[in-house]
């Protein structure tokens, strides 16, 4: 039960991650074929993410309400059916609208398989059980650079999108077939207008930023919406303390090994959106690498990942949480910023470690910031803490890549220039490394034992 029902589960995170690695490799590609600039292709990535930010505050309830296994095959499927689209897509507008459907099949699909594996898992196997439900999710990203990147160079582009509708019906029959069932919560309450708030702050803050650099929309429109999400956020802050149940339990964040990981991976996961956006685009457009190559280059960090896994158990238990989330956020922040010192005659086989290195941490950071949210949370509020821990990790990625793009855009603009050079990568670079780094700060505060019934540092209470 402890592999069996993660590794079912995995089958979307599997999709997820191949597909988000897919499209980074193939940006260039895509863009020519649409009509836009690769820049600009940020809109489609941070759709998916406004998208999932906007809809994984409901995923809990609906789950609830529904049961988890039914709404976790449905959303499969409809994260199929944005991929469809996405094959299909020959406009900017299209592309960006079919992963916003993605986006709304992702929400459902990622959340409730956690809350799945949270509710049939007993808290001190909740590690391992974690480790194995990232595991597929790895091989997702190890196979999707080098695969989309192939079919980009090869063939066409648009073919990268259909490799999700067998993988989907895959997962749709093995979690009809494998996964325990988890019995509805009677008297669930939906608070839509904290749901109508708390969409437009997550849509107006991350859209905001990404398009207040766009060549093609004057500064003010950017700016406009970046305020309107930070007015909706404010006015969703006053109305989450006037209802019982809303969409997003901010009284959650009292609880400090919940706060510190999510705070804390807010910061890192900028780095972590970044990323995938910044270093194909950078092999490609600074280094002269065919999607192919980059996407080939690009598995290293990949590699680290997975090879995490294997030892995640026992590195929290010897490091304890509080440790093992410091020392994560430097190195991982370090790796980042350090790739900027690469440039097309670097030795490949360095740029290769310090990917794999970074992999490696970033990936235990995910494992424990993932498992420490859930330490101290009280079972029937699982589903609560699994929306806002959600929404926030998603908004953070989607603000990586606004940041990542808002970087090279502006470098473009005071420039003078229509295209990013190696130069401008190396900033983004830098910055996000800093950023990624400073996630440290949130477990700085953390009593040296927070988490340890979890980690397996000290045996539960009898």
């Amino acid at each position: 039960m402890q592999r069996i029902v993660p590794m079912v589960l995995a089958v979307a995170l599997f999709m997820e991650n191949m597909d988000s690695t897919v499209i980074a490799t193939s940006l260039p590609a895509i863009a020519a074929s649409i009509g836009t600039s690769p820049i600009a292709l940020k809109l489609a990535l941070t759709s998916y993410y406004v998208a999932l930010a906007i809809f994984i505050p409901i995923s809990g309830r609906v789950a609830d309400r529904w049961g988890p296994n039914f709404v976790f095959r449905l959303a499969i499927g409809v994260f199929m059916a944005g991929s469809l689209a996405c094959a299909f897509a020959g406009s900017l507008e299209g592309f960006v609208a079919a992963r916003f459907l993605q986006g709304m099949g992702g929400a459902m699909m990622t959340p409730v398989g956690r809350l799945l594996l949270v509710r049939a898992i007993p808290k001190s196997d909740l590690v391992g059980a974690m480790a194995w439900f990232s595991i597929p999710a790895m091989i997702g990203p190890l196979v999707g650079p080098p695969v989309g990147g192939a079919i980009t160079t090869f063939a066409d582009w648009r073919y990268i999108f259909l490799i999700n509708l067998p993988i989907g019906l895959v997962g749709i029959w093995l979690a009809t077939r494998f996964l325990p069932r988890v019995d509805r919560i009677k008297g669930i309450h939906y608070d839509l207008v904290g749901f109508v708030l708390s969409g437009f702050a997550c849509a107006g803050i991350v859209f905001g930023f990404s398009v207040i650099s766009l060549p093609a929309l004057p500064p003010i429109v950017g700016i406009a919406l970046a305020l309107l999400g930070f007015l909706a956020a404010a006015i969703y802050v006053r109305h989450a303390r006037r209802v019982e149940r809303p969409v997003l339990v901010l009284s959650l964040f009292e609880i400090p090994t919940l706060r510190a990981a999510i705070l804390g991976g807010l910061f890192f996961r900028v780095g972590a959106g970044a990323l995938p956006f910044l270093l194909p685009l950078m092999l490609q457009l600074g280094f002269g690498y065919s999607p192919f190559e980059s996407g080939l280059i690009t598995v290293a960090s990949i590699g680290g990942a997975i090879a995490m896994k294997f030892v995640a158990k026992p590195m929290l238990k010897q490091l304890g949480f509080r440790g093992a989330m410091l020392l994560t956020s430097v190195v991982g922040g370090t790796m980042t910023g350090m790739i900027a010192l690469f440039g097309p005659t670097s030795p490949l086989a360095l740029l290769s470690v310090i990917l794999l290195v970074g992999g490696f941490f970033r990936s235990l950071f995910f494992t424990g910031a993932n498992t420490l949210a859930f330490a101290d949370v009280p079972a029937q509020r699982a589903g609560d803490a699994t929306a806002i821990l959600g929404t926030a990790q998603q908004i953070a990625i989607a603000s990586g890549v606004a940041v990542a793009g808002a970087i090279l855009e502006g470098e473009m603009l005071m420039a003078g220039r229509d295209h990013s050079t190696l130069a401008d990568f190396s900033l983004a670079f830098v910055v996000v490394g800093v950023i990624t780094a400073a996630a440290a700060l949130f477990f700085l505060p953390l009593p040296v034992d927070a988490g340890d019934e979890v980690s397996g540092r000290r045996l539960p209470a009898e």
